[in-house]
């Protein structure tokens, strides 16, 4: 059963990215519906973000807040945490601060959105250079024709084409109900309740790494399965360095402990801020 029009928290997470998180909270502006709320979730940034929101605040079209914290190192989990307890809304979608959406976004999200079931979202990846572009010319790409996106996949400024296109696929979104592997949280959608019946995300991750697959695993395990958002709701996703790894293996090793376990509430989670 798809459920009624959720009202939607955006919680768009960052780190001392403010040209990219400028980009995304613009495309939040054009949505052809708009979020209910938007927060910004900062993992530490200094205050060039800081700034950024308050220059934003008068100018966009949907209510935007900002959480912050210590920076600590590389804590997602725990600042995505905090904000979802300043979500005011039933259903929550999670977006990389460097992540920028189509106009469709929010609209198509809100028709996914469905009683016991997540949604997967996707990536479209921009390559190093034109990202650069895209960035110092501030450049409103999520508004960019189906025309100019060929254009810049033949000249390799993205890896795919395909997700642009807008297909029903009706019950074939569900064909990997039960499949973990993949679902990304810079593009994530989900009830709240749910969410908090999970005690949120494990911020026994630290560092790069899996509390995405973490979360998704528990989720699954509940009996909230996932559908895909796959030519429904791809995102622009900017290139970046690659994020420090070397807490990869230790939070890899935490991944397996849940794989091998039953375990479903997060051991850390959001019940341990309140």
């Amino acid at each position: 059963m798809v459920s009624k029009s959720p009202s939607i928290s955006v919680i768009v997470t960052t780190y001392n990215r403010p040209d990219a998180l400028r980009l995304v909270l613009l495309g939040l502006n054009q949505q052809t519906q708009l979020p209910n709320q938007v927060i910004i979730a900062d993992d530490g940034s200094n205050d060039t973000t800081r700034l950024l929101i308050n220059q934003f605040q008068d100018q966009l079209n949907y209510p935007l807040k900002q959480v912050w914290q210590k920076d600590e190192g590389f804590q997602a989990a725990r600042i995505r945490n905090i904000a979802v307890l300043q979500a005011d809304y039933n259903y929550l979608i999670f977006l990389d601060g460097d992540c920028i959406p189509f106009p469709d976004f929010i609209e198509k999200h809100r028709f996914l959105a469905e009683s016991s079931w997540f949604i997967s979202g996707h990536r479209i990846l921009l390559e190093k250079k034109f990202t650069a572009k895209v960035l110092k010319e501030g450049l409103p790409i999520y508004k960019d024709s189906s025309l100019q996106w060929l254009g810049h996949y033949f000249q390799r400024h993205s890896n795919r084409l395909f997700p642009l296109l807008r297909i029903q696929l009706h019950g074939l979104r569900k064909l990997k109900a039960k499949h973990w592997q993949g679902a990304k949280s810079c593009n994530l959608g989900l009830w709240k309740k749910d969410f908090l019946a999970l005690n949120g995300f494990d911020e026994s991750f630290k560092g790069w790494g899996y509390e995405d697959s973490d979360l998704v695993i528990r989720l699954i395990r509940a009996g909230i399965y996932r559908k895909s958002g796959r030519f429904a709701i791809p995102v622009i996703h900017l290139w970046h360095q690659q994020n420090d790894r070397q807490q990869a293996p230790a939070n890899l090793n935490l991944l397996k402990q849940i794989i091998e376990s039953q375990r479903i509430h997060a051991k850390m989670g959001i019940n341990n801020l309140n």
